[in-house]
């Protein structure tokens, strides 16, 4: 896709926004369902369902993802796509690249050994390797807009409000056989 591809793509729905706002505002949803038997929790993605469980430093065996590398990958996905988009809207020739997240962490805190080790990050990295003929001035511009469009990078730089509800629900008969049906299936659909 080139610089005029892109802005074809996206003009109708800037004006669009431009005239009606509130049409930019979009709730993304994600969910995922319990196992019962397990330590997991099984999240219904748009492409597959993925287990998260416990990581390996917390008493995980390694064979489900952990949430916090989860976080690292979706900060990857969403500062690699914005910095292509960026790239492209720019002209800025990327021959190729990698773009890489780590954070560190430290398992005190989640398992409660410590009450004063923090429960989280407490530092998180973004690089990237860019190949690219790009100016020095170029590229410092490419990252810049790229912090400022990522949508994943600006949510953990702003903490948003975040808040927590529970509900006590009954899971009929029904209910539970599908949910078996989806967790024996769930396998096939990775």
């Amino acid at each position: 896709m080139d610089a005029k591809e892109l802005k074809s793509l996206q003009a109708p729905l800037k004006e669009r926004y431009r005239r009606a706002p509130e049409a930019a505002q979009i709730t993304l949803r994600a969910s995922g369902q319990l196992d019962t038997d397990d330590i997991a929790c099984k999240v219904d993605t748009a492409r597959a369902v993925v287990d998260a469980g416990l990581h390996p430093a917390t008493g995980g065996d390694g064979q489900a993802v952990c949430s916090g590398d989860m976080l690292l990958e979706a900060l990857t996905a969403c500062a690699g796509v914005t910095v292509r988009a960026v790239a492209t809207a720019l002209e800025i020739r990327l021959r190729g690249g990698t773009v890489r997240a780590e954070g560190d962490l430290d398992f005190r805190g989640t398992l409660g050994v410590d009450r004063d080790a923090a429960v989280g990050f407490s530092d998180v990295r973004l690089h990237f390797d860019l190949d690219t003929d790009a100016s020095d001035e170029q590229i410092d511009k490419l990252i810049e807009l790229t912090e400022r469009y990522c949508v994943v990078y600006q949510t953990l730089r702003r903490s948003p409000q975040v808040t927590l509800q529970t509900h006590r629900v009954a899971m009929d008969e029904d209910a539970e056989a599908r949910r078996r049906a989806a967790q024996e299936a769930a396998p096939h659909a990775l």
